[in-house]
């Protein structure tokens, strides 16, 4: 799973290679061949996960045909798994392509998938500088990690 095009620092890369999960071990929550899924160390939602390519790449564009194959497989999942596990409202699925679009890591593409329910507390990061998360990211990850593992068994 070498990302041979990839940045040192990089926290996606490290998170690429299965030894070098970034802060935990617990974040990564599925693997394939090409990519794989993590959750957001700072969420804006309890289940706010990410799928990443493994290879350093900053666009659509750049990808091969598998990997976009993967990918969208993967967001597929996590829209199941979401569903299952959260029964939200609503997902946010986003791609930020460069920092004047949002993205916090720009040189490293990632989609975002965030559960929404109406009335939910997204509002208290922007106005009092506050994430409010009941459930704790090992939590989230045990959740998860099943769910994910079934589906792509199947």
């Amino acid at each position: 799973m070498s990302n041979k095009s990839g940045s040192e620092g990089c926290i996606f890369c490290t998170a690429a290679e299965p030894a070098g999960e970034p802060e935990s071990p617990s974040l990564v929550l599925a693997r394939g061949r090409l990519s794989y899924v993590v959750l957001n160390l700072y969420p804006y939602n309890n289940g706010h996960l990410m799928v990443v390519p493994n290879r350093h790449i900053a666009s659509l564009a750049a990808t091969s045909d598998a990997e976009l194959d993967e990918i969208m497989r993967f967001v597929r999942d996590g829209e199941i798994a979401l569903g299952e596990a959260y029964h939200p409202q609503g997902i946010n699925v986003g791609i930020n392509l460069g920092q004047s679009a949002g993205a916090g890591i720009a040189d490293h593409l990632h989609v975002h998938l965030v559960p929404r329910w109406t009335g939910d507390t997204n509002f208290m990061s922007v106005i009092g500088e506050t994430r409010v998360l009941p459930e704790d990211l090992d939590e989230t990850a045990r959740r998860l990690r099943p769910i994910l593992a079934r589906l792509r068994r199947s």
